[in-house]
Parts: C-alpha cells; structure tokens; sequence
C-alpha cells in the first residue's frame, strides 16, 4: 500500500509532509509534490502534516482522485526528489480547497 498526494496539492505545495517522511519517497515538480509508490512505506507520517489534507491512502483516496494514483507513478519517476521544507508559494493560501485544479498542473 503507499500513500497518494491528490488534488488539493496543486498550486499549494506545502513541504510539510517532506520533513517527516523517513525514506525520502517525496518529488517535487513546479506546483505539484508526488510519492514514489514503490518508495513508500506505508508510514502514515505524511498524511497529518499535510495543511490542506491532499494526502491520502491509496485506500482511502477519493473516487474522484483515482487517476492521481496513476499521476504519482508517473510523476516520480521523471521529478527531482525532495528531503527538506521549502516554504510554500506566497498565493498557496488562495488555492487551498479550491476543486478543478488538475488541468493547473504542470508538468
């Protein structure tokens, strides 16, 4: 089982989750962050640290995110991985919650 950052991520990419994470199994694109599936443990430390709470198990990830399990994969294999906490995007605040947002996504 691994964990899966879904939507609420995009444009917010808080760095929270990173710090705590103990096999490095986060990457990082321009306004998005993914877990490696093969790379994750299956920890938990991750999911509450998450300030808008875009983390979930791939158990529990929401019908309407079902594609973000395949993006993860993807995604982690072609971004550079992230270890330490960078502050947030000064505009994060303003896109927490908001829906619709994968075709922000950049790649």
């Amino acid at each position: 089982m691994t964990f899966v950052v879904g939507e609420d991520c995009i444009k917010c990419k808080h760095t929270d989750c990173v710090e705590v994470c103990p096999v490095d199994c986060f990457y990082e694109g321009p306004n998005f962050l993914v877990i490696h599936p093969d790379e994750c443990i299956d920890c938990a430390l991750c999911e509450p640290e998450c300030p808008v709470d875009a983390i979930f198990s791939e158990d529990e990830l929401p019908a309407d995110q079902e594609e973000f399990l395949q993006l993860n994969t993807e995604l982690a294999e072609i971004w550079p991985n992230i270890t330490e906490r960078k502050e947030p995007p000064a505009d994060a605040e303003d896109w927490a919650g908001k829906p619709g947002k994968l075709e922000l996504l950049e790649r």
